[in-house]
């Protein structure tokens, strides 16, 4: 890349040896999450990969993508970069695997006002360790220098994933019934929704975000930096081990939107309410900005990042399975059946 550079496009405000700089120095990040079927390097127009369909009858790919949202403006104040890319892993990889697929393969986007080298490969180093977590490998991303568009320290971090699975594998709902257990599994947070709301409640382009809260046994910043939990190596242990019939990732919309989607009609989810274990920085937020506990729940994930619907014979396999993966997982009610005429699926118990 010697000879590549133009100075009209410098002039215009994107440095295209920057670019070259960044890759550079983000290649030690990717290579760390390079697993079998990795084809290509880094540095080229396509990623490759080569799934390994032995044993599948039917091989089905799954997608998703996702973005890190308004969180990514709490890294620009704190100028600390490498953290939000595992947001960005987590809330493609988590969506993932609701369908039953193991996420294969990673692309991120970057949009960034001014690239900074240094910074862009921070970014992928946040990336990159949620791959390694998710278990998947980074073949491919882009980064895009728009000046005049974007202020200089502002970007924008997406990506998307694809997994692959047994067509006979995809987690179908029709099989849920009545007793099923619903099973949460403890959430790190916040994770990467309602930060729109966050930085209102907390006015952070003015908050003290260094400012330590007894309450959360840390600093406001760290607590609200924390990265997404990404869930896909235990669930992936807890689909061998028990007869799950629905999972939902709970990401924006709270509990009232992401449960429903997994209950088919004819079903109601009903939540205990009291054995929910929500952490400190939910009654934080709730108290500062006097939030009706309703939006609460419709808002954020309240403590559960993830909720699976297993069967009754094998909800106990389940939590123990998850359990001895590291997480922490626990039953917070059951599946019923929805009163004649009734289309809400979820119902809550004080």
């Amino acid at each position: 890349m010697k000879n590549s550079h133009s100075a009209a496009y410098a002039a215009a405000g994107v440095n295209i040896e920057a670019g070259y700089e960044g890759v550079k120095l983000m290649k030690k990040h990717v290579e760390r999450t390079f697993i079998d079927g990795v084809v290509s390097d880094i540095g080229g127009f396509g990623g490759l990969f080569m799934p390994n369909i032995s044993g599948m009858s039917e091989p089905v790919l799954v997608s998703g993508t996702d973005g890190v949202g308004t969180k990514q403006r709490i890294a620009q104040l704190m100028d600390k970069h490498d953290t939000v890319g595992i947001d960005c892993v987590a809330m493609c990889v988590n969506d993932v695997i609701c369908v039953g697929a193991k996420p294969i393969f990673f692309l991120d986007y970057i949009a960034i006002g001014k690239n900074d080298p240094v910074k862009v490969a921070e970014l992928v180093s946040g990336v990159a360790e949620g791959c390694v977590q998710a278990g998947c490998a980074l073949i491919g991303g882009e980064t895009a220098e728009h000046p005049g568009t974007m202020a200089a320290d502002d970007y924008d971090l997406a990506g998307f994933t694809v997994g692959i699975t047994d067509k006979k594998d995809i987690i179908d709902k029709g099989k849920m019934k009545a007793g099923d257990v619903i099973v949460a599994l403890a959430s790190s947070g916040i994770h990467s929704n309602g930060y729109s709301l966050v930085r209102k409640v907390f006015d952070i382009e003015n908050a003290d975000l260094g400012k330590y809260y007894d309450e959360l046994g840390a600093t406001l910043g760290e607590v609200l930096l924390t990265p997404t939990k990404i869930y896909v190596k235990p669930v992936l242990e807890a689909l061998k081990a028990s007869e799950i019939h629905g999972i939902s990732h709970i990401t924006g919309g709270g509990f009232y939107e992401n449960i429903p989607r997994s209950i088919p009609d004819g079903l109601c989810a009903v939540v205990d309410k009291s054995k929910i274990v929500i952490p400190p920085v939910f009654d934080l937020l709730q108290k500062t900005g006097g939030i009706d506990e309703r939006d609460m729940f419709n808002t954020y994930n309240m403590g559960v990042g993830m909720s699976i619907i297993v069967s009754q014979e094998t909800a106990d396999a389940c939590v123990k399975t998850l359990q001895a993966a590291g997480e922490t997982a626990y039953v917070i009610g059951e599946v019923a059946a929805a009163a004649d005429g009734d289309d809400v699926k979820i119902r809550f118990l004080q």
